[in-house]
């Protein structure tokens, strides 16, 4: 069961509350480049991106946001590291959250003042921790970085932007290392209701970056805790998108979509399946309305009976194919025609759906 926490609103979108939990991530763009960085942001949008953030690193860069909003359908979120006036010159020029951490901003006036400025203009604040910046005094009290570090870190820090009178508020905790980010999550979600943004922070390339937020999103978001997710991978930030709308649909926790199976390669293979397994998982971002199972197998012989669970399918042969609809053998196809063959079903479906059919 979801955890209850309190509702934010960044933008025109809700976290928090036993909301549907939000996918997001981060351009590699430079903010100041407003093409460069609208182009990508685009991409993600299309890609099911709920919520994109960007680093404001100067000033040039928090000015671009105006330009940038004007330009794209989602809420944008500035990143911001050390200098205060960034956070306020990201919020005057539209941003709808600013994430910081409290403890790099500087004086408590410093912070005060991006609080204050947060307040009137309504702006939710991400406090943000990462095992990488624990501060000195929390490492020495606990014989090193620790989960437990992380949470009263976290804490510390949303109880000071609190006594400034704000509670506009989301935490995010996150470590490199997944078991003791699963950790610092089981302890702090009992000790706050401010809703939780979970990822594992420098997961690595698309391989080790997936298992490991796999692994590690996984066992967090199964007990009910989190209410948006980033996939953080070193790479197209895409493949963040792709990744986060597996896990959350492996975990039953959003529905809809198209979701594709393939069976692994054998002897028996005649065909490049993992070649027409990969085109079919990308063209299939296309129908994210439809919620339907789309199998690739290798071979004709087991693959109208391993493809019976599944809405579609095509099945290699040698240098031909077969389309599959429920099990059913539909037509043979030469190979270059299956990709299109599959295509046009997906869009008939589409249609169909669209009309209420």
């Amino acid at each position: 069961m979801r955890m209850k926490t309190k509702v934010i609103q960044i933008g025109d979108r809700v976290i928090g509350g036993g909301n549907p939990i939000l996918i997001q991530s981060m351009c590699n763009t430079k903010t100041e480049d407003v093409t460069a960085t609208v182009a990508q942001i685009l991409k993600l949008e299309q890609a099911g991106c709920d919520i994109i953030r960007v680093a404001v690193p100067t000033l040039e860069a928090a000015a671009a946001l105006k330009e940038i909003k004007k330009q794209i359908h989602i809420p944008l979120v500035a990143d911001i590291h050390f200098d205060y006036r960034l956070a306020i010159a990201a919020m005057e020029n539209g941003a709808d959250k600013i994430r910081i951490n409290p403890g790099n901003i500087g004086s408590k006036e410093r912070v005060k003042a991006v609080v204050d400025r947060a307040k009137e203009l309504h702006i939710p604040i991400r406090v943000g921790v990462n095992s990488g910046s624990l501060e000195k005094g929390l490492i020495e009290k606990y014989g090193g970085v620790t989960a437990e570090g992380l949470v009263e870190s976290a804490l510390e820090k949303t109880a000071l932007i609190e006594q400034m009178g704000y509670d506009n508020l989301v935490i995010s905790i996150k470590s490199s290392d997944v078991m003791m980010c699963v950790k610092a999550h089981e302890l702090i979600h009992s000790q706050t209701s401010f809703p939780l943004h979970v990822g594992i922070t420098e997961a690595g390339t698309l391989t080790s970056g997936n298992i490991k937020s796999a692994v590690g999103l996984g066992l967090i978001l199964h007990q009910g805790i989190g209410d948006t997710i980033r996939v953080s991978l070193t790479g197209d930030p895409v493949e963040e998108i792709k990744s986060a709308k597996l896990i959350l649909r492996t975990l039953g926790l959003r529905k809809g979509g198209i979701e594709v199976v393939s069976c692994p390669t054998c002897g028996r293979t005649r065909i490049d399946l993992i070649g027409l397994a990969n085109q079919v998982e990308n063209m299939v971002t296309e129908f994210d309305q439809l919620n339907v199972k789309v199998a690739v197998m290798g071979c004709v012989v087991n693959g109208p009976g391993e493809a019976k669970e599944a809405d579609l399918g095509i099945a290699g042969g040698i240098g031909e194919g077969l389309l599959i609809k429920k099990g059913e053998i539909v037509k043979k196809l030469p190979e270059a025609e299956l990709l299109p063959a599959l295509r046009a079903e997906l869009k008939a479906l589409a249609a169909a759906q669209e009309k209420g059919e």
